[in-house]
């Protein structure tokens, strides 16, 4: 695989990944803005303007914008997250330049009608209200939410019903003009393409996208406490959050590998401990999530309510213990499921595009399989203990719970109880 990289008078970024196996491309705009950028009066306006750009430009309608590129046999979306907003296509690599046409009509010339307004902002209510409906994704709303509190970065990406009704036209092309601009942008595109191509294409198609950098958005701080509620379900789903580290932190793979000993898979601790030993819940899983500035090591289960406090108990013993003993075999097997990952997402077209973006937007570059093979094998059982201890000191944990029964406080205090268990 060859890549190849182009930075513009604009300051746009184009980045080409050539998979000549392949007869398929897959290329998308990532742009260096998402949830944690908004105003407080912007609350959600991120995410609705992804859902507006497909909603008819100067030279397309919504309907055309899915048909031309369906009726090549493509398909489109976007997503947006905390720190970026994605608009993605897959084609075939004789399609390329309609792809990159179609993307760029969308950001340069969406008309944003009212009467499209209103209804997607209707669209966009049901679902948030879809999520108040599914306990295991309210409950990672609740722990931004306490892990974050009273910024940006701990609001949910899709804001409230109140808030997405309140936006207008002249709200979004405000927001997309503060936030999109070249120097913030990647046109990512991999498998079958070709860079000279694609770099005309951007060219002659986002020249609009220019200005300085877009303003830094406020710093993340970790907050903790608990977000505890009371709900007729089947289980408790319950999740703690942790302080943990941004993408350019030194410990960043020692703690991913931290994360995966103690709950990524079947042979994880909580998972052996919690599930086959105990068989106290059906799911239990630890992860970290990774920032710019910060991150947030998690874990999450659901369980019975007369299980909880027992299930919070073996979470807190099995997460000390681990910053305290993790062995070399665990470890070892943690890098070998991490670099197995990493080349896996190198066979999917769309995975190796989002990688690349993500690597422009955070190191200003490609970052090179091997480099980021050798920060795995770096990783050592001392800084994986290390990284483990702290994690545990680094302040009070996060909590959020939601389900039956009367026993969250007592779930709440136990968690509270980890950081005096640091090793």
């Amino acid at each position: 695989m060859s890549v190849e990289v182009t930075r513009l008078p604009s300051g746009l970024t184009v980045v080409t990944d050539s998979m000549p196996h392949l007869q398929t491309s897959s290329l998308g705009v990532w742009i260096g803005s998402g949830s944690r950028d908004e105003q407080p009066n912007e609350h959600g306006i991120s995410h609705l303007l992804e859902h507006m750009a497909f909603k008819g430009t100067k030279r397309r309608t919504a309907r055309e914008i899915a048909e031309e590129i369906e009726y090549v046999g493509g398909d489109i979306n976007a997503a947006t997250s905390f720190e970026t907003t994605a608009y993605f296509a897959s084609v075939l690599k004789t399609d390329v330049p309609l792809a990159v046409d179609v993307l760029s009509d969308i950001l340069s010339n969406p008309t944003f009608d009212p009467a499209e307004l209103i209804r997607e902002q209707n669209v966009i209510v049901q679902e948030i209200g879809a999520t108040e409906d599914a306990p295991d994704d309210l409950v990672f709303d609740y722990l931004q939410s306490i892990a974050f509190p009273n910024q940006p970065m701990g609001r949910s990406i899709l804001g409230t019903p109140e808030s997405v009704c309140s936006f207008k036209d002249q709200n979004l092309r405000a927001y997309l003009a503060r936030n999109y601009r070249g120097p913030d942008m990647v046109v990512a595109a991999t498998g079958a393409v070709d860079h000279a191509i694609v770099v005309e294409e951007v060219q002659r198609r986002f020249g609009n996208f220019n200005g300085p950098a877009a303003p830094v958005p406020q710093g993340a701080t970790f907050g903790g406490g608990s977000k505890l509620e009371s709900r007729d379900l089947e289980q408790v789903h319950i999740a703690v959050a942790l302080e943990g580290v941004g993408q350019r932190d030194p410990s960043l793979y020692s703690l991913q590998v931290f994360a995966s000993t103690l709950g990524g898979g079947m042979s994880s601790r909580l998972f052996q401990e919690v599930r086959e030993t105990r068989g106290l819940c059906y799911t239990i899983q630890a992860f970290h999530a990774p920032y710019a500035d910060i991150g947030m090591f998690g874990i999450y289960a659901g369980t019975d309510a007369a299980d909880v406090n027992e299930l919070m108990r073996v979470v807190v013993d099995e997460t000390a213990e681990a910053a305290a003993t993790i062995t070399e075999a665990e470890v070892a097997k943690a890098k070998a499921q991490m670099k197995v990952g990493l080349l896996m997402a190198l066979e999917s077209s769309g995975a190796r595009a989002r990688q690349l973006a993500n690597q422009i937007l955070i190191h200003g570059r490609p970052i090179p399989l091997e480099e980021i093979v050798g920060k795995i094998e770096a990783v050592t059982v001392e800084s994986c203990r290390a990284a483990g201890r702290a994690l545990i000191v680094r302040g009070r944990p996060a909590i959020a719970a939601l389900g039956p029964g009367k026993g969250l406080e007592g779930a709440a205090t136990i968690v509270d109880s980890l950081v005096s268990r640091a090793a």
